[in-house]
C-alpha cells in the first residue's frame, strides 16, 4: 500500500508499488501483520469515557456494600483533580447484583465523608446522588427534581449529568477527553462520533473536544453531533455535522424508561418523551440546514413515534430530500419487520451497539428479566435490518460499554438470538465503512486509491471466513466467493492486538 499526502495512492503487488513510490518514500515492512481500515466508533460520549478511565469506575461492584466501599476508598485515596469537587463515578448495574437494593443518600454521605457524590448508572440514564449533591442540585435546578431521593431518573438525572459536567475544571475535562481518544487509538479506532447534548454534556464540552481534535494531530478524528431538539443552528455554530444523537425519544430498558408497545414484565409502561410532531419539525429544520437529524430510540413504542415523525417530514420535504439527508437513529433495539421496512424506505441509518446484546441478551439476561424471554429474543435484529438494506454503523455508547471494536464485531456475529447475527465480514464493514457512511462520508473506511489513509495494523493469527449460520457459511467460505478472511472471533479467543493506528497518513498510536 502506497500512501501519499494522507491518502491511499495505490494497493497491489510489491514491485509495482515500489515503482510507483515517489523518490525518498519511507518503506515499512510489516512482517506479515494484518492491515485493515481503522474502526469507527459511531456512538461515544468522550468526556464520560475518559472520566471512567481516569476516575472512579464502579462497574466491578456487585452489591450496594461494594459500591459504598468503592466510594469510601475514592474519598480516602483519590489524588489530583479527583481529590476535590464532587466525587463522580459511573458504571453501577444493580441487575448484576444478588440483591438489587440501592444505597440511600445518607449512605453515600457517610461513605464520602460529606463530599457531594454522583454515580451514573451503566446505561447513563439514571444516577445515585448523596444528600450533599442533592442540596446543590436543588439550588441549581429547583424545578427539575424531585430532589428528595438518591435515585435520579428522567429530567432529574439529566440535570444531575449537566451539573457534573459543569463542575469539571477545564484541565480535568481536557485530560479526560485526551485519555479517551488515546485509548481509542490504541484499539485501532481512527474516528469517533461524539454524541453531545444537553441531556449528557454541554456545548462547551463539545466545543472543547472539537478544538482538541483539531489542534492535536496525534489523536483520532472526532465527528461531533449536538443532540438538542431544534438545535440545528447551535450545531452549526460549533461545527457539529448534525443536530442528532442522543435526542431522547425514550430511555432505556435497564432503567425501565424505554417506551414500549406492551408493558414491562412488572406492568410499568412509560410513555415516549417526544411526539411525532416534534420529531417531524426537528427533521425538517435539520434537513433545510443541510444537517443530519437523529434520535435516541430503544423501545418499539419510541420507534413508532420516530418513524411517524420521519414520514411526516417526508411529506413536507419530499421523499428524495428526506432520503438524501441520511438521518440516523441510535440503538433501535426493538424493531419488527414492518418498522425495519419503513427505516429502509426512509433511508435512515441505524447506529447500533452489539455489546448490549452480549451484556444483557440471552434467556437469563437483563432483557429477559425486564421483558420476558420471548420478547427479549426480538431485540437487536441486526440480520433483519441488514437484509432490508438499512445501513448499520456499530458503536459502543462508551462509557456505557467499553471501547472494544473487535468485541463488538464478535458480539454482532455471535448474537444471543439465532438468526439475528451478522457475518463477521458484515459486522466488520459496519464498524469501519458503515461508520463513515453514517456520517455521510462515502469515500472513507476502505483501503483503495483515493481514500483517506486511515488504517490499523494488527498482530493476528490465522484469517478465517466466519458466518452466523450454515446458510451463509456454505456460500461465503467457498474460495470462489472471494470473501476476505478476518481474525478468529470465536468466543474466548483473544482479540487481535493493535500494533499501529494511522489517521490520514499520521500515526496516532504505535505499540511499545
Amino acid at each position: 500500500m502506497l500512501v501519499v499526502d494522507g491518502h491511499v495512492a495505490w494497493v497491489g503487488q510489491d514491485a509495482a508499488g515500489r515503482a510507483s513510490a515517489p523518490q525518498g518514500a519511507h518503506l515499512v515492512d510489516l512482517d506479515g501483520a494484518l492491515v485493515t481500515p481503522a474502526f469507527v466508533d459511531a456512538h461515544v460520549h468522550t468526556t464520560g469515557t475518559g472520566l471512567s478511565l481516569i476516575g472512579l469506575d464502579v462497574r466491578p461492584a456487585r452489591s450496594a456494600a461494594e459500591l459504598l466501599e468503592a466510594v469510601r476508598r475514592e474519598a480516602r485515596e483519590g489524588t489530583g483533580p479527583r481529590a476535590t469537587g464532587p466525587l463522580l463515578g459511573s458504571g453501577w448495574d444493580e441487575t448484576a447484583w444478588a440483591d438489587p437494593a440501592l444505597p440511600g443518600a445518607d449512605d453515600l454521605d457517610a461513605a464520602a465523608q460529606g463530599r457531594p457524590v454522583l454515580l451514573t448508572r451503566v446505561d447513563a440514564h439514571a444516577s445515585l446522588a448523596s444528600s450533599a449533591a442533592l442540596r446543590e442540585l436543588a439550588a441549581a435546578y429547583p424545578h427539575r427534581g424531585p430532589w428528595d431521593t438518591a435515585h435520579l431518573t428522567g429530567s432529574a438525572h439529566a440535570a444531575a449529568a449537566r451539573w457534573a459536567h459543569d463542575a469539571l475544571p477545564p484541565a480535568h475535562r481536557a485530560l479526560a477527553q485526551r485519555e479517551a481518544l488515546r485509548h481509542a487509538a490504541s484499539l485501532g479506532i481512527g474516528s469517533v462520533h461524539e454524541m453531545a447534548g444537553p441531556a449528557f454534556s454541554s456545548l462547551e464540552d463539545l466545543t472543547a473536544l472539537l478544538e482538541l481534535s483539531a489542534q492535536e494531530t496525534s489523536l483520532p478524528d472526532v465527528l461531533g453531533y449536538w443532540g438538542e431538539l431544534g438545535g440545528a443552528e447551535a450545531a452549526e455554530g460549533v461545527g457539529a455535522i448534525g443536530a442528532a444523537g442522543d435526542i431522547l425519544v425514550d430511555g432505556t430498558i435497564g432503567s425501565r424508561t424505554a417506551a414500549l408497545r406492551e408493558a414491562y414484565a412488572d406492568g410499568s409502561r412509560p410513555a415516549a418523551y417526544l411526539t411525532a410532531a416534534q420529531v417531524r419539525d426537528h427533521v425538517v429544520g435539520c434537513t433545510r440546514h443541510g444537517l443530519q437529524a437523529g434520535f435516541h430510540v430503544i423501545g418499539d413504542g419510541a420507534l413508532d413515534v420516530a418513524l411517524a415523525g420521519l414520514e411526516e417530514a417526508a411529506q413536507a420535504l419530499g421523499d428524495a430530500a428526506l432520503r438524501g439527508a441520511r438521518h440516523r437513529l441510535e440503538h433501535v433495539e426493538l424493531a419488527d419487520a414492518e418498522a425495519i421496512g419503513r427505516l429502509a424506505r426512509l433511508g435512515v441509518t441505524a447506529s447500533v451497539q452489539p455489546a448490549f446484546d452480549a451484556l444483557w441478551g440471552g434467556a437469563d439476561g437483563m432483557y429477559a428479566r425486564r421483558l420476558g424471554a420471548g420478547r427479549a429474543q426480538a431485540l437487536n435484529p441486526f440480520a433483519a435490518m441488514a437484509a432490508a438494506g438499512v445501513v448499520l454503523a456499530l458503536g459502543s455508547d462508551a462509557p456505557v460499554t467499553p471501547l472494544a471494536p473487535w468485541e463488538a464485531v464478535r458480539a454482532a456475529s455471535h448474537h444471543s438470538a439465532p438468526g439475528s447475527g451478522l457475518s463477521a465480514r458484515a459486522a466488520f464493514t459496519a464498524h469501519t465503512r458503515g461508520g463513515w457512511r453514517a456520517a455521510r462520508r462515502d469515500d472513507a473506511g476502505v483501503l483503495a486509491p483515493g481514500a483517506p489513509a486511515t488504517y490499523a495494523v494488527w498482530e493476528a493469527g490465522e484469517l478465517l471466513v466466519q458466518a452466523p449460520d450454515l446458510r451463509v457459511a456454505n456460500w461465503s467460505t467457498d474460495p470462489r466467493s472471494g470473501v476476505p478472511g478476518l481474525p478468529d472471533l470465536t468466543p474466548g479467543v483473544p482479540a487481535p492486538r493493535c500494533l499501529q493506528t494511522v489517521v490520514r497518513g499520521r500515526a496516532v498510536y504505535v505499540a511499545a
